[in-house]
């Protein structure tokens, strides 16, 4: 009678976990949506990255004692919870996010992350207002190991994506990755640059709606 009532409990306990994990996911589509009609070319996506997609992004980096990773527009925190599982910590970590009522989310969901609102498409000054140890270095020249980003890239024109890819690689160490989804068929940077190499994904086509993976490196 013991075990059966434990067992009962046990798949009871189940079911609300499952229940919360689903009613979580439909909240954070809400607040995407409700972003994404309030400022289209801000948010650019009407629902959250997939876990697949952020599992393939966070793949992409290298999880070492001093590594130092910020994210761009993380939104409601998939990609950045596929970056922790990944090994990093959240010291080593940074999010840059532009909406407010994100930030607010990602400060609940993840205590003890730094979060910055600002515009990361001004990289270089928002991280120099973050005023910690990752962004407080005489020289932001090649100090981090890696840039996720989950910015709507082709809502903006040709040139801001193109200046946000070099300052970005200018601040990344030589050879760490510079990671964009997109759901283009193209890059969605051109490379005018010799120096600078970009390597794409297979199809994600668990994601919705399908997107692939582009990394972006400059040569060492």
């Amino acid at each position: 009678m013991l075990k059966r009532n434990s067992s009962r409990r046990e798949a009871f306990r189940e079911k609300l976990e499952k229940a919360s994990a689903v009613r979580a996911k439909v909240l954070d589509e809400v607040k995407f949506i409700r972003s994404w009609a309030q400022n289209p070319l801000r948010t650019g996506a009407v629902a959250p990255s997939g876990p697949e997609l952020a599992a393939k992004m966070a793949s992409f980096l290298t999880p070492r004692p001093h590594s130092r990773v910020v994210e761009l527009g993380p939104g409601t925190g998939v990609v950045t919870k596929a970056i922790l599982d990944r090994g990093f910590s959240s010291q080593q970590l940074r999010l840059i996010e532009y909406c407010p009522e994100f930030c607010e989310l990602l400060t609940r969901r993840y205590p003890g992350l730094k979060i910055v609102q600002g515009d990361a498409y001004a990289l270089g000054a928002t991280l120099s207002r973050a005023g910690d140890t990752l962004s407080a270095a005489e020289d932001q020249r090649h100090s981090l190991d890696g840039i996720v980003s989950s910015l709507p890239l082709l809502t903006r024109p040709e040139t801001v994506r193109k200046a946000l890819l070099a300052e970005a690689l200018e601040i990344l160490k030589p050879g760490a990755p510079f990671i964009q989804f997109s759901y283009g068929l193209v890059a969605p940077v051109k490379l005018d640059n010799r120096s600078v190499s970009v390597f794409s994904s297979d199809w994600v086509w668990k994601n919705l709606p399908p997107a692939r993976v582009w990394v972006y490196r400059k040569a060492h």
